[in-house]
């Protein structure tokens, strides 16, 4: 009896006082509305062509349209392909962990490396890294960007608490940073003078960021509360943010402008079960000391959606069965639509003719 007495008083040490890393903020989530509505389940990606990487590389997280039409990708290990064949070609070996791609005005391929910060390549051998620090303080988690006109570079950070390289990996940061709910995620902007400054902060893991069309205004998805903001770059609004899409059926990843005044979103997760122990910090921190198996992880559910600058959802197409595995973003090129993916071997494509219809 003495025996069993202590190690449950062992067991139960443990789960009240074992220190862990994260630090669980209180936050009360809306109801999410499902798939139903504007996001009524359908399989339009289904039937998607499933683009394996070469040599059993997984993670090609983004893509890149260069002015000349190449299309680029990358992988977990920091390898770079051109994919716009019939089959993906390593271009070459960059290092690092990149997640998102655009390219630049002056034709150069811009990468948010989520080790490395914000760098720039302009073939092979020219890798160079533009953005490292700001304030003197590392960029530690850089996770997308888009570049204007002028070549000024508007990029996010996922969290300025976590580190994705010494913390195992972006994915199991973003789970990480998503349960705690700690907002240290903010958007930078690095001008063509090389001037760095943040100018949005606050997000509970800031994820992917798109210009409007005439660069008056930043689409910012904030990955942890489900939803996206709109800061406004120009006008009688400059500097103001808000809301834009909230309470959204899944977890925001990269967002692409199309070119035509319309975005596509891709969701990595629909919302978990186990957001209904977001008000109770002290129980998320019992469930994390619990281990990997019930700490709770993205759901296999693939989802990307089109909607235009007024916030109208044009269009969804999923995969309920979760044959992509997390989906992170989507663009049209060509007469292709390229669905990208975080962990799995391969990307999709599908033509556009197979799509379904924009929303009247």
């Amino acid at each position: 009896m003495r025996i069993f007495l202590g190690v449950l008083a062992l067991g139960l040490a443990y789960l009240l006082f074992w220190p862990v890393p994260v630090e669980p903020v209180s936050y009360d989530p809306p109801k999410g509305p499902g798939f139903t509505g504007e996001f009524e389940e359908n399989t339009a990606l289904e039937g998607a062509q499933k683009v394996v990487l070469p040599n059993g590389a997984i993670g090609p997280e983004d893509l890149a349209v260069m002015p000349d039409g190449t299309v680029y990708t990358t992988d977990l290990d920091g390898n770079l392909y051109r994919i716009d064949g019939d089959q993906p070609e390593l271009v070459e070996a960059l290092g690092g962990r990149p997640l998102g791609l655009k390219a630049g005005p002056d034709g150069a391929l811009y990468i948010a490396d989520s080790f490395r910060g914000i760098m720039r390549w302009n073939g092979p051998g020219t890798l160079e890294t533009l953005v490292s620090e700001i304030d003197g303080a590392p960029v530690i988690y850089a996770n997308q960007l888009d570049v204007a006109r002028d070549g000024t570079i508007y990029f996010s950070n996922s969290s300025d608490r976590f580190d994705a390289e010494t913390m195992g990996g972006t994915k199991p940061t973003s789970v990480l940073t998503v349960w705690e709910q700690s907002d240290t995620g903010y958007v930078a902007r690095r001008t063509p003078d090389g001037t760095v400054e943040k100018i949005a902060t606050g997000f509970v893991y800031t994820n992917g960021v798109a210009l409007s069309p005439d660069e008056d205004f930043l689409l910012i998805n904030e990955t942890g509360r489900a939803r996206v903001h709109r800061l406004w770059l120009t006008g009688p609004n400059a500097g103001q943010q808000e809301l834009f899409l909230g309470n959204l059926p899944g977890y925001p990843d990269n967002l692409e402008a199309q070119g035509d005044g319309t975005f596509w979103l891709a969701f990595a997760s629909p919302r978990v079960p186990s957001e209904v122990l977001m008000p109770y910090p002290f129980l998320r921190k019992v469930l994390w000391r619990l281990g990997p198996k019930v700490r709770p992880a993205p759901i296999h559910r693939g989802m990307i959606m089109q909607f235009d600058a007024d916030g109208n959802i044009l269009r969804t197409l999923q995969d309920p069965a979760g044959g992509l595995g997390i989906t992170t973003g989507g663009r049209i090129v060509g007469d292709q639509l390229y669905v990208m993916t975080l962990d799995s071997d391969s990307f999709a494509r599908l033509p556009v003719a197979d799509l379904p219809p924009i929303r009247p």
